[in-house]
C-alpha cells in the first residue's frame, strides 16, 4: 500500500511539475506575430516617390498660407521630384502599370508647368487640383508603399458645386483652395472638406 502512495504521489509531483512549466509556458495568450510585409517594390523606387509626396505636401502647405512665392519654388521642387521617380522599375510589369504611370506622371509635369505661369492664386489652384487629381491614380496605380494618406475634397473649393480634391497625411481638413487668406471667406472655411479615401 505504502508503495503504491509513494507511486502516486511521485506522479503527482511529475504532473504538476510539467503543467507549470511546460503547458503554461505553450500557451501563450499574447498576440500571434504578424508575418513581416514584404513589399512590391525597391527601397530606391519606394524613396524617389516618397519625395514626390514629400514635395506635393508642402505645395499643399503653400496653398493654405496662399503663399504664391512659396508655391512656384515648391513647385519646381514637386517637378523635379516627379522627374527622378524611378519608373523605369514598373516596366517588368505586364499588366500596363508603366504605360499608366508615364501618362499620370505627364499630366501632373503639364499641370505643375502651368502653374509656374499663373499669376492668379485661384488660376494656381485650379492647376494644383489638377495636380491632385492625377497624382492620386498614379499612387494607386504604382501601389504606393509609403506613410498612410488622406484623399480629401472640398465640395466648395470653387464656389457652390465646385468641388476640388487633395492628398493630405493626417486626417485633419487643411483646405488648400480655401486656406488660411482667402479673398472671401479669410480663414473660415479652413476646415470645410472630409476624408473620401486613403492610400496606405
Amino acid at each position: 500500500m505504502r508503495k503504491l502512495l509513494a507511486i502516486l504521489f511521485i506522479a503527482a509531483l511529475v504532473f504538476g511539475a510539467w503543467w507549470i512549466f511546460f503547458k503554461d509556458k505553450s500557451h501563450n495568450d499574447g498576440p500571434k506575430q504578424q508575418p513581416l510585409k514584404v513589399g512590391k517594390h525597391s527601397g530606391e523606387f519606394n524613396k524617389s516617390v516618397g519625395a514626390v509626396v514629400t514635395e506635393y505636401l508642402s505645395l499643399k502647405e503653400a496653398f493654405v498660407n496662399a503663399d504664391t512665392a512659396k508655391i512656384k519654388a515648391q513647385e519646381k521642387k514637386l517637378i523635379a521630384a516627379i522627374d527622378s521617380i524611378k519608373i523605369d522599375e514598373l516596366k517588368k510589369d505586364t499588366t500596363g502599370i508603366f504605360q499608366s504611370a508615364q501618362l499620370l506622371i505627364g499630366d501632373i509635369i503639364s499641370n505643375a508647368n502651368a502653374i509656374l505661369k499663373e499669376t492668379d492664386i485661384t488660376e494656381m489652384r485650379q492647376d494644383f487640383r489638377m495636380v491632385s487629381e492625377n497624382l492620386f491614380p498614379l499612387l494607386k496605380t504604382i501601389h504606393y508603399e509609403g506613410v498612410k494618406l488622406y484623399w480629401q475634397n472640398c465640395p466648395m473649393a470653387f464656389g457652390e458645386g465646385k468641388d476640388a480634391s487633395w492628398l493630405s497625411n493626417t486626417e485633419e481638413i487643411i483646405n488648400p483652395y480655401l486656406g488660411k487668406n482667402h479673398p472671401e471667406y479669410k480663414g473660415t472655411m479652413l476646415h470645410c472638406g472630409e476624408i473620401k479615401d486613403t492610400i496606405q
